[in-house]
Formats: C-alpha cells, structure tokens, sequence
C-alpha cells in the first residue's frame, strides 16, 4: 500500500529503525495488502514511486499474494516505465537510469507450508505467542479442572497446530491435512473422560 501511495509511506531506515523488534510478531512497518496494486494503474503509480526515490530493488516478504503480485510488477516493469515515459511523467533519460527492477522475495507466512525452507518468516514468532497463551492458560484449565479448546492460525495447512499440540501435550488435535473420522464427537469424550 505504501509503494502505490508514496508521500511518507516510503522513507529510509536506519539502525534506530530497527532496533529492538526482532522479538515482536507481525508486520511493524505497517505494510498492508492493497487492492490498487492488483491493478495496472495501482502498479504504475507505484512504479513512479519507485522512481521518484531511486529505488530499484525490492525485498518482498510475503505469502502467495505478495510474491505473485511482485513477479507481475518486475515482469511490467519495462512497460510501466514507457508508460511513465509516454505521459511526460518521467523523462527517458531517468527511464533509462531505472530500467531494471531486482526483486528478491521471502516466503513471509506463519503456514510453514513452503517446500525448500526449515522455517518460513513469522512461523517461529507464530509458535512463541501460542506457547505463551498455552502456558498462561494451561495453569487456569487445572485449577479449575475445566477443559480449553485453543485455535491457532493456519488457513490450510496444520503445522502449527500439530507442533504446538505437541509441544503442549494436548488431548485432542484438529488439522486440515487430516480431518476427523465420523465418531469423532464420540472417541474425543471417551479420551477427554480418562
């Protein structure tokens, strides 16, 4: 959102700027999903952008989404520029100066669902909040013998339901990968009443 919208939305980091917030989850600069930069025009203004600040590397961390629309905006590249060039927004000469867009991309997802990685980006920081709901909530559930169901993030994929079922010891454990048999209902009852 900050690469369509420009202004201050786009300024230099330093090391105060990223002190202190490797143990913090999520996204700290603020960065959004954007429905503008699904479109052309949203990718052209982000484009001039770019240019604007001399920019012509980027490093996407993101999913599916991020890193699709990333591969969309370098394969446009070359012709967002033209375009630039054709509307007297730019001159040729700065066209030519940022002729080339290198992109890297991260797999940023807490799914750990990405083939050719140990870890993906934000599946650790994901484990560390669940452990500690775990633990607070662990201490609650047997001084008041009360059963807890705890969901976890995870669209389609179970991984971190299934490490921190494990790492918990829980009694009963949902994943997408493997969904109950019928009678579950019943053998979760028997389970849990032992």
């Amino acid at each position: 959102e900050g690469l369509v919208e420009g202004g201050d939305n786009i300024k230099q980091a330093n090391w105060l700027s990223v002190s202190n917030i490797i143990q913090l989850g999520g996204t700290v600069i603020g960065s959004a999903r954007c429905k503008a930069f699904t479109t052309r025009a949203g990718r052209l203004r982000a484009a001039r952008n770019l240019v604007e600040h001399g920019i012509t590397n980027l490093c996407v961390i993101g999913g599916d989404g991020s890193l699709t629309g990333a591969d969309i905006f370098r394969s446009e590249w070359a012709g967002l520029l033209e375009e630039l060039v054709r509307d007297g927004q730019i001159s040729e000469e700065v066209a030519r100066k940022n002729c080339r867009l290198n992109i890297v991309g991260l797999v940023g997802s807490i799914d750990n669902d990405f083939c050719g990685t140990d870890m993906t980006i934000g599946t650790d920081s994901a484990l560390h909040r669940i452990m500690e709901v775990i633990d607070a909530i662990t201490t609650t559930a047997q001084s008041h013998q009360r059963t807890f169901v705890l969901e976890v993030m995870g669209r389609h994929c179970g991984y971190l339901a299934l490490v921190s079922g494990l790492a918990s010891g829980a009694d009963w454990l949902f994943i997408p990968e493997s969904p109950p048999e019928d009678g579950w209902e019943d053998l979760m009852c028997e389970r849990l009443g032992e």
